[in-house]
């Protein structure tokens, strides 16, 4: 079977492209006969395929054309597998359909800063085995159980004692070592100019996090009829839209992004896009990087400790009251970490330019 041009994957296909790729058989000992294929895809823009065999494994992401908010969902197995998983992309965003289309070069970017933020911060990134530009599809790593996306672990009440400084790690590293703190100006001139191609999911940031949610949209959604006020209140309130307007001016792509190019951002970095274990951390999902603005990376990431902070109300009982102070530790810890960390990461080579 040719794969020559795009074509969506399914399992079927999907062992067939790995007949094709020496990287990929290799992960798996060159054995097809025992595979056990799964599509975990819980998100709108790709199809995820957790590839397993008795000698290794991998996932597979491939982009849609559909838009997409990635997660993983992850089953049982035997201990003898060594697991990984494979992404593919698709031109649309899978929850909403054709009607709002995507270009599958999002995976290209996403590759690119898999890679880049892997090189200077292998202990928190997935290594990357394979990509191919013309299926936009990515082999990487299985992180395998007891890995769990952050979010759930937190709903559940599950403290993750390195989570701050691992996540601090992360950051320091990847927004340090991606600006003009570090790089050269040409260096960081010719990055910038790539991830701008970018432009699709950019927009997407711009609509989802800066315009949707202050006006009448159909993408909005609340718990109904209790938060109906509150709703209400957000899109009535005059001065906070113009502060977010001036936030949008800072971060927007057609106006800011090049502008403020400060560093390669993760741009999607909430509790989702985080899987963790007790003494594990790793950050998936950047396939809305972009150069910007420092800050969006570190405050999207605080935010959403803080909602995870105010939501643990709901998640109480007699057993566990979620009365606890650890996601303000977190928050105050991701801080003020962050900010030595950066210092001492300068190192010798800084530039002012």
């Amino acid at each position: 079977m040719a794969f020559s041009e795009f074509k969506p994957l399914d399992e079927k296909s999907l062992i067939e492209y790995i007949k094709t790729n020496p990287v990929l058989s290799n992960k798996i000992g060159n054995n097809y006969d025992d595979l056990n294929i799964k599509e975990v895809g819980d998100g709108n823009l790709n199809f995820v395929y957790i590839v397993v065999g008795f000698a290794g494994s991998f996932v597979i992401k491939q982009a849609s054309v559909e838009i997409f908010e990635l997660g993983f969902q992850f089953y049982l197995y035997d201990e003898i597998y060594e697991l990984g998983f494979a992404l593919e992309a698709l031109p649309y965003v899978r929850s909403i359909g054709e009607s709002w289309p995507m270009t599958k070069e999002r995976s290209y970017f996403e590759a690119l800063a898999l890679k880049e933020h892997g090189r200077l911060c292998p202990e928190h990134v997935p290594e990357v085995y394979h990509f191919d530009r013309t299926m936009s599809l990515i082999g990487m790593r299985y992180l395998e159980p007891p890995h769990i996306i952050l979010r759930k672990g937190l709903v559940a009440g599950i403290e993750y004692p390195n989570l701050a400084e691992h996540m601090s790690d992360y950051m320091s590293k990847t927004l340090f070592y991606t600006s003009l703190l570090y790089r050269t100006t040409t260096e960081h001139k010719h990055d910038v100019a790539e991830f701008c191609g970018n432009v699709e999911l950019c927009r997407l940031t711009e609509q989802v996090v800066f315009s949707d949610p202050y006006k009448v949209s159909q993408y909005n959604h609340w718990t109904s009829p209790y938060l109906d006020q509150d709703a209400e209140a957000v899109r009535e309130d005059n001065v906070l839209k113009l502060e977010i307007a001036e936030l949008k001016s800072k971060v927007a792509f057609i106006i800011g992004f090049c502008e403020r190019a400060q560093a390669l951002i993760h741009g999607d970095l909430h509790t989702g896009s985080v899987m963790v274990t007790s003494n594990s951390t790793q950050v998936i999902d950047p396939e809305f990087a972009f150069y910007g603005p420092m800050g969006f990376d570190v405050g999207a990431f605080i935010g959403n400790l803080f909602l995870a902070y105010f939501a643990q109300d709901g998640h109480a009982d007699l057993v566990d009251d979620r009365k606890i102070s650890y996601f303000i530790i977190c928050v105050l810890c991701v801080y003020y970490i962050s900010k030595p960390c950066i210092v001492e990461c300068s190192g010798p080579r800084v530039h002012f330019n």
